[in-house]
């Protein structure tokens, strides 16, 4: 008999499965039998050794023995012995149900156990698989001075449990699911009920369930696939190994995406003003928190621009640099072989090089190389004749204005724009930035992510949503949350301001 590829006969199920799994040596196939006084009942429990929790297998083994030896089976049909096992396993690992080999191929492979016995159509899935990994540590890449300091990491349920420990609510909602037709990646949908808008849902849903590809190895991978436009260098996702940042976001009626085995989740939608924000503008007093986003807005204008007016001012509008520091750089360039945007140009490549470099080297020598070489090429540079010292000044605030920028991803896309804005200034000059800051505009103005307009809430313009934009608003004037994203439960501030101290007297006396 036969039931959804599962036979019953176990010889024919072991056969089957061992001509798909393979004969590897990681791949256990433990046989025993149950003696009653009618006949012997053939079991069999399926494994891939390295993948289990080795302490819960010792566990089943130890509750099977115990359970084979020391319980009744006289009289027993085999339905009865399958319910008889499935319930003293219980007490060590959660147990279920299934019939559909698919499925049993598919929980093998990724660490789970499976129990056959000869005669059923069914088997036990013994939730076995191993939690190895690494432990929860600090941040690597999104620091802070102030709050919490733990990290996700590769464990898809540490994750979850994670969001788990900050959000205590019974609205909060996980939907999980499996892509990559080889890796069979665990993927996780979380969002909190009444919060996030059900259009972004039902339109995430859709677009995962449209991928139809043989891996799925991170969470880069996903959002490839599922942006608004896979043209654009801007991202269009929030990502963030930090579950303070992801649960804020669900609370502001986003929705998390966690892949299994990427320490990284994704929220959506995005909007550009996330990435110049960081989870510490909230630790902050509210003044501070605003002039330092404003310093974040200021260096990634001084990134974009700064190489650029430097080519258009010394190439075409040397009127307009104050004639001291004009005699200054033309005594600097005397002796120097290229134009300005060819010296500018070939300084960013090799800074671009250097950074590179010191990110794939290993952390010992990375800092080093990129601190030394900056260094010595530079100063090597400047004496040799190829470029001006004004140039590496010009360079070094570049790449000090580029860190700070909080999301690398943003980081990235800014850095690489900038040669656009070197390019045309050397053709147009200050008409040529210009030119670039219209095209950028009008580039951001067209994203959406998931829906929802990229420059929001500066454009539409948003009077809510504005008031956590550059300036950080007490939390007291933030009552409500930004309605483009939000569902039914929009109220996010219940309370009045802090009392001054004269209306303390008042209540007081």
């Amino acid at each position: 008999m036969r039931y959804c590829g599962f036979s019953s006969n176990i010889s024919e199920n072991l056969r089957q499965i061992k001509n798909t799994i393979g004969n590897d040596l990681d791949f256990v196939v433990r046989v025993f039998n149950i003696l009653s006084d009618q006949r012997i009942l053939k079991c069999a429990v399926v494994y891939i050794n390295e993948m289990a929790d080795k302490s819960k297998l010792n566990s089943l083994s130890v509750e099977l023995n115990e359970t084979i030896l020391s319980e009744t089976w006289d009289g027993l049909s085999v339905e009865d012995c399958f319910v008889k096992l499935k319930t003293s396993l219980l007490c060590q690992v959660k147990v279920s149900v299934k019939a559909d080999i698919e499925t049993l191929y598919d929980e093998v492979l990724s660490g789970n156990t499976i129990l056959l016995v000869d005669g059923m159509n069914q088997f036990l899935l013994l939730y076995t698989s191993g939690t190895e990994g690494r432990a929860i540590g600090e941040t690597t890449s999104q620091t802070v001075i102030r709050g919490p300091k733990e990290a996700f990491t590769e464990n898809l349920n540490t994750n979850i449990s994670r969001i788990r420990r900050i959000v205590k609510d019974k609205s909060l909602k996980i939907e999980k699911m499996s892509l990559g037709e080889k890796t069979k990646t665990k993927i996780a949908i979380l969002y909190l009920e009444g919060i996030a808008k059900e259009e972004i849902l039902n339109e995430l849903r859709a677009r995962l369930n449209k991928i139809k590809v043989d891996s799925i190895l991170d969470s880069g991978y996903i959002e490839e696939y599922i942006k608004d436009d896979p043209n654009s260098v801007f991202p269009e996702f929030l990502n963030s190994e930090r579950p303070d940042t992801v649960s804020a976001n669900l609370l502001e009626g986003k929705v998390a995406i966690f892949v299994e085995g990427s320490p990284y989740a994704l929220t959506v939608p995005a909007l550009f003003i996330d990435f110049l924000q960081v989870s510490e503008d909230y630790y902050h007093h509210y003044i501070i928190s605003s002039f330092i986003r404003f310093v974040r807005y200021l260096a990634l204008l001084l990134t974009l621009v700064v190489p650029a007016l430097y080519i258009a001012l010394t190439t075409f509008h040397q009127e307009m640099i104050p004639t001291t520091l004009l005699v200054s750089i033309a005594a600097q360039r005397e002796g120097v072989p290229f134009p300005a945007f060819a010296e500018a140009f070939l300084m960013e490549i090799i800074f671009e090089i250097l950074r590179e470099a010191g990110i794939r080297m290993p952390r010992a020598v990375g800092s080093a190389i990129s601190i030394v070489g900056a260094l010595v090429l530079g100063q090597a540079a400047v004496q040799a004749g190829i470029i001006s010292a004004f140039i590496v000044i010009i360079v070094s605030i570049t790449a000090i204005a580029s860190f700070a920028i909080p999301n690398y991803e943003l980081s990235n896309a800014i850095r690489l724009i900038r040669f656009a804005f070197m390019i045309l200034s050397a053709c147009f000059g200050l008409f040529g930035i210009f030119i670039c800051f219209v095209i950028l505009i009008l580039h951001l103005s067209k994203l959406k992510s998931f829906g929802v307009p990229y420059l929001t809430p500066f454009a539409p313009a948003e009077a809510i949503g504005n008031r956590d934009a550059v300036v950080r608003f007490p939390m007291w004037k933030m009552k409500y949350r930004p309605h483009v994203m939000v569902g039914a439960e929009s109220v996010r501030v219940q309370i009045d301001p802090p009392l001054t101290d004269k209306r303390k007297d008042q209540e007081i006396f």
